[in-house]
């Protein structure tokens, strides 16, 4: 499989040709494209999760951590005292970090559910809902950033399966196909899980409508494709090529014209002068 820093490079590239697309178009806000090209990044690295002490396992159930830990002090706030608060604080903090992190390994394999395309499709609704409830970000700009984290999702399992063929020593690894699959046909219990969660997700998305409407529009694809090139006649980056040769050559002639037209006696070696100087 792809290493870590390979799934972040990809994942970056892909995300950001998706951000500049997007901007072309201005379809949202700044602010908020920076948000939903987060998300692609996070999809890229995302299905690793199931590698037990891989990074991003590490960093997703240490933020999970901190998150529930502070849902529930807010909570709480103002019903107990600041010691039952800290006690229920830190006692959330390791019971995610830790107790959760053990039951999902427990229940988990490498190259199980989490690399399949109903994973990709909850992650997905869980960040549509995540980005309209939690962000607070508009129902259009929530579904633009699950298309993000669904599409970064699938390029990491899509280098997988890329890694998966010996190119060099021609020939196909074992691991070859475990990487996109629509479900975990070896364990149904995982996919049974995986499939309610989905739907779950799906129930708490935001309305769909702005986004599908956007998305279908004419007008915004239309403005796509007149972007995606110079407009004819127009130089690339704003630089004449011929303009640019014309005014380099009109300087050098004018230089030539300028430089003394003295001439030098020819000289052979390290001796100068004519044949009778040399005989003197």
């Amino acid at each position: 499989m792809a290493n870590f820093p390979t799934h972040i490079a990809i994942g970056t590239l892909v995300s950001g040709t998706l951000a500049t697309l997007t901007l072309a178009v201005d379809a949202v806000a700044p602010e908020n494209l920076v948000a939903v090209t987060l998300a692609g990044v996070l999809g890229s690295v995302l299905p690793d999760i199931d590698l037990k002490e891989s990074r991003p396992a590490r960093a997703m159930f240490s933020g999970l951590a901190v998150f529930f830990a502070f849902a529930v002090l807010f909570t709480v706030a103002g019903h107990y005292s600041v010691a039952e608060m800290l006690i229920l604080y830190v006692g959330t903090l390791l019971a995610v970090r830790y107790g959760a992190k053990y039951v999902f390994f427990k229940m988990s394999y490498h190259r199980g559910i989490w690399h399949s395309i109903l994973a990709a499709a909850f992650v997905s609704f869980a960040t549509a809902a995540a980005y309209y409830y939690v962000l607070k970000r508009p129902d259009a700009v929530s579904w633009l950033a699950a298309g993000f984290m669904f599409i970064g999702y699938m390029t990491h399992l899509a280098l997988d399966e890329i890694y998966s063929v010996d190119v060099m020593d021609t020939r196909i690894k074992a691991s070859f196909g475990t990487a996109i699959k629509f479900v975990d046909r070896k364990h149904w219990g995982h996919t049974s899980a995986m499939a309610a969660a989905t739907v779950l997700a799906f129930l708490m998305t935001p309305s769909s409508s702005l986004f599908m409407q956007n998305l279908s529009s004419q007008s915004m694809w239309s403005s796509l494709q007149k972007q995606l090139l110079p407009a004819r006649g127009q130089p690339w980056f704003g630089i004449d090529v011929g303009d640019l040769a014309a005014r380099v050559g009109l300087q050098t002639r004018r230089a030539m014209l300028a430089a003394p037209t003295t001439t030098a006696p020819i000289a052979t070696g390290s001796i100068g002068g004519s044949p009778s100087d040399q005989l003197k």
